[in-house]
C-alpha cells in the first residue's frame, strides 16, 4: 500500500535542517499505523512527504507500487484523490457551513451537483453530523470540527487517510469518540489509515502497528504490542513513562 525508501528531506532555509534522514517503512492495506514521536521529530513532515505537499530530498514512496515522485498533472491529481488528509487543525472553510465544508473537493472535482449533495449526505450520516448539516464551523465543539474533518477527507472514496495529530485538541471523552470512529472506517470501509502522534494512549488504543520516530529517523518499529511492552529505545521509553507514569 505505502512503501518508503531511504527517505530524505532536508529544508534550506535559513541554514539545512534535515527533518527526516533516510528512513524506510511498509503500510500494509488495513493496517491502522501509528507514527509516533515529540515535537519536531519530522512526523509532519512525513506526512506531507507522503500526501505530495513536499517533495522529499532523496528517496523514494510508493503508493499501490507507483513511485509517486514520478507523477504530474493528471496523474497527481488522481493520487491525491485516493489519499484523504486529515490536517492538524481541520482546516474548516469559514466561511462554509458543515454540508459545503464536506463538499468541497467534490465540487474542486466537478463532480455533478446531485452526486456531491448525495454523497455529503451519505458522509454527514457516516460522521453523525446530520443535523449540523447548517452550521459553522464557529458553531461547532473541537469534536464536531474533527469530525466534519474526517467526512470532507472521505469525499472521494480514498484508500488512504493520513491524519496529523486528529486528537490533539481533544479531551478524553472526544478522543475515544473519535477514534472510535476511525476504526470504524478501517474496518467498515477498508480505508488504510496512517495516523502522526504524540500520544501513546492514541498508539495503544487504535494502531496495530507503530514506527517511533526520533530527529528524523525510525527508532524502532513493528507490532504495536511488540514496542509497547519491550521498548528498546530511550525516546519509547520516555513516551510511554510520560502517559504511564514508568521509567
Amino acid at each position: 500500500m505505502i512503501a518508503i525508501k531511504n527517505l530524505t528531506k532536508v529544508f534550506q532555509a535559513p541554514q539545512d535542517v534535515a527533518a527526516l534522514r533516510n528512513i524506510s517503512l511498509r503500510v500494509d492495506p488495513g493496517d491502522v499505523f501509528g507514527i509516533i514521536g515529540m515535537s519536531g521529530a519530522g512526523k509532519s513532515t512525513l506526512l506531507r512527504c507522503i500526501a505530495q505537499l513536499e517533495k522529499p530530498t532523496d528517496g523514494t514512496i510508493y503508493v499501490d507500487g507507483t513511485d509517486v515522485s514520478s507523477l504530474k498533472g493528471r496523474e497527481l491529481i488522481e493520487l491525491r484523490k485516493s489519499i484523504g488528509v486529515i490536517f492538524q487543525g481541520y482546516n474548516l472553510l469559514l466561511q462554509r457551513d458543515v454540508a459545503h465544508n464536506i463538499a468541497f473537493p467534490l465540487m474542486l472535482s466537478h463532480t455533478p451537483k446531485e452526486q456531491i449533495w448525495r454523497r455529503t449526505q451519505e458522509l454527514m450520516e457516516l460522521v453523525g453530523l446530520t443535523a449540523k448539516a447548517k452550521a459553522y464551523p464557529s458553531q461547532l465543539s473541537g469534536g464536531q470540527k474533527q469530525r466534519v474533518a474526517i467526512a470532507r477527507a472521505l469525499a472521494n472514496n480514498p484508500k488512504i487517510l493520513l491524519c496529523d495529530e486528529p486528537t490533539s485538541a481533544l479531551d478524553s471523552f472526544t478522543t475515544q469518540s473519535i477514534l472510535t470512529l476511525l476504526r470504524d472506517i478501517n474496518r467498515n470501509l477498508g480505508v488504510t489509515i496512517l495516523i502522526i502522534t504524540h500520544e501513546i494512549g492514541v498508539v495503544r488504543s487504535i494502531c496495530n502497528k507503530v514506527a517511533v520516530i526520533d530527529d528524523g529517523l525510525f527508532v524502532e518499529q513493528g507490532p504495536t504490542a511488540q514496542i509497547l511492552n519491550a521498548p528498546t529505545s530511550d525516546i519509547t521509553r520516555l513516551l510511554l513513562g510520560t502517559a504511564g507514569g514508568e521509567q
